[in-house]
């Protein structure tokens, strides 16, 4: 009998890598002329992988959410990972809006994902894991299929392929 072959399918998002552009875009916030005296802020929470954008305008919120963006994108985040509020006000003149980063693959996206490739009918087993999905077969080259398949899907959040073995 063959020895099977797996890889994980999983969505991870180095929030290290995010601190630093966090850090990247205060900066840019302290240093540009056309935000420098608007009072606005960014806030990350690394405990929660939360963002939380103050301005004095909606306008303004989207310039500095450009800013994290282009910084986030810099670090080769995806940015299909953040999920965005809509924008809010607040008590006085200022307006925020928040974002989440999405860590893990939540139920119904497993189950899309798993749909997915039982409709491709390749010889192939795919388990669910907790956060992460693991597909397992004989042939390598059924596993190259399936990921090659799954990377020209969108499931609304960056997916990545580890543990191939």
């Amino acid at each position: 009998m063959a020895k099977e072959s797996s890889f994980d399918i999983v969505s991870v998002v180095d929030i290290q890598e995010v601190d630093n552009a966090y850090h990247q875009a205060s900066r840019e916030l302290t240093q540009r002329y056309d935000l420098k005296q608007t009072d606005s802020s960014i806030e990350f929470s690394k405990r929660d992988a939360t963002f939380k954008v103050v301005a004095p305008s909606e306008f303004v919120v989207g310039q500095v959410v450009d800013v994290l963006n282009s910084k986030l994108s810099k670090r080769l985040i995806d940015l299909t990972a953040l999920r965005w509020d809509d924008t809010c006000s607040s008590s006085g003149t200022l307006v925020y809006r928040c974002a989440r980063i999405v860590q893990g693959i939540d139920k119904e996206t497993a189950k899309k994902i798993s749909k997915d490739i039982r409709d491709l009918k390749l010889k192939c087993r795919v388990t669910v894991e907790g956060d992460k999905l693991r597909v397992s077969s004989a042939s390598r080259d059924t596993l190259q299929k399936v990921i090659s398949s799954l990377k020209e899907r969108d499931y609304g959040q960056p997916l990545q392929f580890n543990n191939y073995r």
